[in-house]
């Protein structure tokens, strides 16, 4: 049944254990002086699941990912990100678990001057996560052959077209081999075709590796074809959700909109 605000599920004694939560946002208000991004939001994402923010441009999507990965903290409310409270985190500790949390940049954010080789190893060396050549050729290899672009190694990121970049780049991410990733508009700026290549692999990324997602879009097509379940961004609010299917039949006008 749909849920008019996004919070867990109640499970009745009888039933199956609920499923493991992996991040939590619970009534997070973020402000930028008079700007009132986020007001009292809430979400939860399990494990093995996927989950779509679906929200207008402006709306505070990217806000909102910021604040889980600890780049701005909310004014109010709680973020947890696999049992662990984001705010009180140290540096180190912060560090510590980003190295388990993948992130897909809307830019694909790759280094221009470095081969894709050097680029999906970044982050194994950012983090001081020490391994031997040997066992860095076989995650280069597996990372790229995870994302169908298994020759490309010794390439430039000039010399790959969009689509490619933003595989090189989330193949930079399963390199880690994170328990969640956050994926920021992964289609925005590709052609329909290659938009709909992205949605899949992260559908395969999911199957594959059992890994988590939430996944930041206003793109319906993505939104169709790689949420588990959606929650609609309105006002700073968690609006309502449910799966695609049962808020694109919504009939209130707020949700109307997007489906239209």
């Amino acid at each position: 049944m749909l849920s008019e605000t996004c919070s867990a599920p109640v499970h009745s004694a009888a039933a199956s254990p609920p499923p493991e939560a992996v991040l939590t946002v619970v009534h997070v208000e973020k402000s930028f002086g008079d700007n009132h991004v986020l007001r009292d939001f809430s979400l939860v994402l399990h494990r093995g699941e996927n989950v779509v923010v679906l929200g207008k441009s402006g709306s505070g999507k990217s806000v909102l990912i910021k604040c889980i990965i600890g780049l701005l903290l909310p004014d109010a409310g709680r973020i947890t990100v696999l049992g662990q409270d984001v705010a009180t985190l140290s540096h180190a500790a912060l560090d510590q678990l980003r190295t388990k949390v993948g992130f897909l940049f809307q830019s694909n954010a790759l280094y221009d001057s470095m081969t894709v080789r050097e680029n999906l190893l970044f982050p194994l060396r950012r983090h001081w996560l020490a391994h031997s050549p040997a066992e860095e050729d076989q995650l280069v290899r597996q990372a790229l052959e995870d994302v169908g672009l298994a020759h490309t190694a010794g390439l430039l990121p000039a010399e790959l077209s969009g689509g490619m970049r933003k595989r090189i780049a989330l193949a930079r991410t399963l390199i880690l081999r994170p328990d969640i990733i956050l994926y920021d508009e992964p289609t925005t700026g590709l052609d329909p075709v290659t938009a709909r290549e992205i949605d899949h692999l992260i559908r395969e990324v999911q199957r594959k590796y059992g890994t988590s997602a939430l996944i930041i879009s206003h793109d319906l097509n993505c939104v169709r074809l790689t949420a588990d379940r959606v929650a609609l961004l309105v006002d700073g609010r968690c609006y309502a959700e449910g799966t695609y299917e049962q808020l694109r039949d919504r009939p209130d006008p707020v949700s109307h909109e997007f489906f239209a």
